[in-house]
């Protein structure tokens, strides 16, 4: 069955479904939208008019998490745990995940610095839950085996490389544990190919052309 993951150059959901794909070695079409423009085609597979879509085929699947239970399933080796209690939590945590994403994208939207305060405080408290989690012996999420909530994560953490390359910085500061598994995820061949090589570039001009608080710091950095 041919396999096209419908993609967004900067979707972190994209991310998510590429790097499972690539786990499973299975080969797959890549086919980037513009959001803002949206094909009919696209607006045909994608009832709520976000990436990714995976078309298996001729049949389309919608929704990120979706994709990955889907690929899960379906194709070896599995990223989940066999049991069923660990399955769950593990599920739960990539709902985490995507909270944390949330949180990212309310902290390069923040209007003002009040909120941009609020939000990184937010941020810093999320990622002082994972380190309460994280198992000392790593490296991954739940020990020695990559699962699925590290496919999450890592473009989770992709955002904070160029932050601090902008000048964000001290997120993972007294997180050893987190720091730890980011740099590990930052070097899994499956989550840098997620990307493309312009990737960075891209982001940071994203950050730049919020019109918010964010954006007018890494302006001022840079002149």
């Amino acid at each position: 069955m041919t396999l096209t993951l419908i993609s967004h150059t900067l979707c972190p959901y994209v991310q998510r479904a590429a790097i499972v794909l690539a786990e499973k070695g299975v080969a797959f079409e890549r086919r980037d939208v513009d959001l803002a423009n949206k094909p009919d085609w696209f607006k045909a597979v994608s009832p709520l008019g976000k990436t990714p879509v995976l078309l298996a085929g001729e049949d389309a699947i919608f929704e990120s998490a979706v994709i990955c239970e889907y690929l899960d399933d379906t194709l070896l080796p599995r990223l989940h745990p066999g049991d069923a209690l660990r399955r769950a939590q593990h599920r739960a945590w990539m709902e985490f995940g995507s909270s944390v994403l949330n949180t990212i994208a309310a902290f390069y939207n923040a209007p003002d610095a009040a909120v941009l305060q609020k939000r990184r405080e937010e941020l810093a408290g999320r990622f002082a839950q994972l380190e309460a989690v994280l198992l000392a012996r790593g490296p991954y999420f739940a020990g020695e085996s990559f699962s699925m909530v590290d496919a999450v994560f890592g473009p989770v953490f992709r955002y904070f490389d160029v932050l601090e390359r902008a000048g964000e910085t001290g997120f993972f500061e007294k997180l050893p544990k987190v720091r730890a598994w980011s740099t590990v995820l930052a070097a899994r061949p499956s989550i840098r190919q997620a990307v493309g090589s312009a990737y960075a570039k891209e982001l940071h001009h994203f950050f730049l052309a919020r019109g918010s608080e964010l954006s007018r710091r890494i302006a001022e950095r840079e002149d």
